[in-house]
């Protein structure tokens, strides 16, 4: 990777790779070329391969950045959850909140799950994606045991994923209909494997 010596190089640098992380949230992984993102950051052309072996490279970095602005909001949001036992339904709200947003979808939240999901879907496609990918996975489901804690519930941490892929399945499923309500989907679901996966801590 092509290195920004300058803290004017580091700044145009980081400038290119905000600007690509933009393009990712609004249209995928295929609007990032070089030229719409050295338009985006009103840089030249040439940037883009100066400050980075290869559209790849951008490409991983870009998804990292995006990756990490969305791990922050979620870890904020986190922590501002009282602690306080809760009932399963709670816990499901909470949990659904967390992973797919604390509010009704709207045109602007669709597309950052479409996002979201391009980016484990591209994995498979680009290899150098995978360990963004996987330090996303690791850190989200930290964020999610804590958050289960914080619900006053005891964690099994080998059946996490299941937590996890249920939300992911409603939502996949919503995204591909004309009215989507993956929230009340993931959340009828949790109910029923919640207390499996993290039972109350005093049970």
């Amino acid at each position: 990777m092509s290195i920004a010596a300058t803290p004017k190089g580091e700044r145009r640098r980081q400038a290119l790779v905000e600007a690509a992380a933009d393009l990712i949230l609004e249209g995928g992984i295929d609007a990032v070329r070089h030229r719409s993102v050295a338009t985006r950051a009103g840089l030249p052309l040439a940037s883009t391969t100066y400050y980075f072996d290869s559209l790849d490279d951008l490409v991983t970095c870009a998804v990292h950045f995006n990756s990490v602005r969305e791990l922050d909001v979620m870890g904020d949001w986190v922590r501002e959850v009282p602690e306080a036992p809760r009932a399963v339904g709670s816990t499901a709200d909470l949990i659904v909140d967390l992973l797919i947003g604390p509010q009704a979808i709207g045109p602007a939240d669709r597309e950052r799950l479409i996002s979201r999901y391009e980016r484990y879907v591209a994995t498979a496609r680009h290899p150098e994606l995978r360990d963004v990918q996987l330090e996303m996975r690791e850190q989200l489901d930290e964020l999610l045991i804590e958050l289960l804690h914080r619900c006053g519930r005891d964690v099994h941490t080998d059946q996490l994923r299941r937590l996890v892929a249920v939300v992911d399945g409603a939502v996949l499923g919503g995204l591909g209909e004309l009215d989507p309500d993956p929230r009340a989907l993931a959340r009828g679901i949790l109910i029923d494997v919640v207390d499996t996966v993290a039972p109350p801590a005093d049970a």
